[in-house]
């Protein structure tokens, strides 16, 4: 694992793996997010076996790719492992399933199937995702629909197992607490929580989001936005050149792991354009309005949970004031509901890995 959302991910499973006789779990931290990686290596007690520390500053996706393919090169050799797992769609997961591949070791997908079916968008994760289902030998789908995905790619059935998602496992293991968010909150306003980090948020859609909570906030005198703000100088620049002067919107660094759920639990509404609050945000029950064109978790938007509003300024003013102004259009987005699983997911993926391996 390389990443925040990948730890957070992963941490149910390294539990799982360690509760078991007849396995070695080893774990490996690419550090591809340095800094929020280790936040929550933290929050979960784990301490990596192997740590690459390939992050580098403004390192780019070929410089990284190599890197990662090179380093893991040496790994595969020393350890020899006859399993590796790793989750979701960075580029520290496609490296390590070509990797695999090169050194005929199987390889499992964690969070297989997920599609927009348009590799531009998120860029560079379809095309991340999509290399490592062609390399995996075991492919352990969140829900139906990303089953259904990778059986019209010509996966086999028998190669693919829906476990639910494991960010649902971790949720659960600390969403009956509540966190501290450890940054000052007007807790009479209703909170507006932001996260932007993606690549296809840089240059205007970034502008265009600020423009809109600048527009909401100056409509809204009963709203505070917080936008705990990613390190990325393509976003972090422009939203404090934009929103760094208002009262009433907080910047903040990026926050751990449990702030960030403390967070999304005294959220009122939440915009973001990440994947895992989409998963983890319906199940705490919080509207999600995915600042975002197209999404490879449509699971939420059927069940009417989530919705897009990609960064087009008209649309999301419009549709978060609908939900400040309209109780019943809240209620029908506020339904605490999880279409992500039933936090068991990671113990699914333990059984079959053992059951293909033939472990007792």
């Amino acid at each position: 694992m390389g990443t925040r959302p990948e730890a957070i991910k992963m941490a149910p499973v390294i539990s799982a793996l360690k509760a078991r006789t007849g396995i070695d779990g080893r774990v490996l931290a690419t550090a591809q997010h340095r800094h929020m990686l280790d936040q929550v290596l933290d929050v979960f007690d784990i301490e990596p076996d192997i740590d690459l520390d390939i992050m580098r500053p403004n390192q780019a996706l070929t410089t990284l790719t190599a890197r990662l393919l090179l380093n893991m090169d040496d790994v595969l050799l020393a350890e020899k492992p006859d399993v590796v797992l790793a989750q979701g769609d960075t580029t520290t997961v496609m490296a390590i399933a070509l990797a695999c591949f090169y050194h005929r070791i199987p390889f499992g997908h964690v969070e297989a199937g997920l599609r927009t079916f348009d590799l531009s968008n998120p860029f560079p994760e379809e095309m991340n995702r999509v290399i490592a289902a062609r390399l995996a030998r075991w492919h352990f789908a969140p829900t139906e629909s990303a089953q259904q995905n990778l059986l019209k790619e010509g996966v086999r059935e028998k190669e693919i197992t829906v476990t639910g998602n494991t960010v649902i496992d971790a949720l659960q293991s600390v969403a009956n607490q509540t966190h501290n968010i450890g940054v000052d909150v007007d807790e009479k306003k209703r909170l507006i929580l932001v996260t932007v980090h993606r690549r296809e948020s840089f240059g205007k859609p970034i502008k265009e989001i600020c423009r809109a909570l600048l527009t909401l906030i100056e409509n809204n005198n009963d709203i505070q936005i917080l936008l705990p703000v990613h390190h990325n100088p393509n976003i972090k620049d422009t939203v404090y050149e934009i929103l760094g002067d208002n009262p009433r919107i907080v910047l903040c660094p990026p926050l751990d792991y449990l702030p960030f759920v403390g967070a999304m639990q005294q959220a009122y509404i939440i915009l973001s354009d990440s994947g895992g609050v989409q998963e983890e945000a319906p199940a705490l029950g919080k509207p999600v309005l995915v600042l975002r064109r197209e999404t490879e978790r449509p699971e939420a938007v059927d069940a009417g949970v989530v919705k897009l509003v990609g960064s087009d300024y008209k649309k999301i003013v419009g549709e978060v004031q609908r939900l400040l102004d309209d109780p019943l259009a809240y209620q029908e987005m506020a339904k605490n509901i999880s279409p992500y699983g039933d936090g068991q997911a990671a113990q699914r993926i333990v059984d079959t890995l053992m059951k293909s391996l033939g472990v007792t």
